[in-house]
């Protein structure tokens, strides 16, 4: 790989880690409002699919090795297998789908409705469904809880984010 390729893997990555950290509880869920979503969104947008995988696969495990780069400064086997687990597990496979079908032209609206329709699902699924099965709540039980509140939220995100990949040059 050549030195900018990895440049932008490794600061994208630093940038993961670091966005872990601008979070905040809601007193209702084991879930926090963070930025982390708005900075997958825009790696997910930014690079080519291969190293959109790559980056979230060295996130997961930095995290899983010990290191604070999950939300809220926490790590380890632990959270991966907690009741938010399933939503750090989604992110490899729902932002590499995105750099896959991000499309060729850049333009907000190609990024923003894209990543909408692919990320928010794909996250969602896999965080509901692993917090439904680590929890063992039913699913009308789980949707208040893990993803009704945090919509409107990853909604703006995607749209920032799609703003922001539009607007930076690599």
């Amino acid at each position: 790989m050549e030195a900018r390729r990895l440049t932008k893997m490794a600061l994208l990555t630093a940038l993961l880690c670091i966005s872990a950290y601008i979070s905040f509880p809601l007193p209702f869920s084991p879930a926090m409002v963070t930025a982390l979503t708005l900075v997958a969104t825009l790696t997910g947008l930014l690079l080519q699919p291969k190293d959109a995988f790559i980056v979230f696969i060295v996130y997961v495990l930095l995290g899983a090795v010990g290191l604070p780069v999950f939300v809220g400064g926490t790590a380890g086997l632990g959270k991966l297998l907690g009741p938010t687990g399933g939503f750090i597990f989604s992110w490899p496979i729902a932002y590499t789908l995105l750099s896959v079908f991000k499309g060729p032209k850049k333009s907000f609206f190609s990024y923003a409705w894209r990543s909408l329709v692919i990320t928010i699902p794909v996250v969602y699924l896999f965080g509901v469904v692993g917090f439904m099965i680590v929890t063992k709540t039913e699913l009308w039980a789980a949707l208040p809880v893990v993803m009704f509140p945090f919509i409107p939220g990853d909604i703006v995100k995607c749209l920032v984010a799609s703003w922001l990949a539009t607007k930076i040059k690599i």
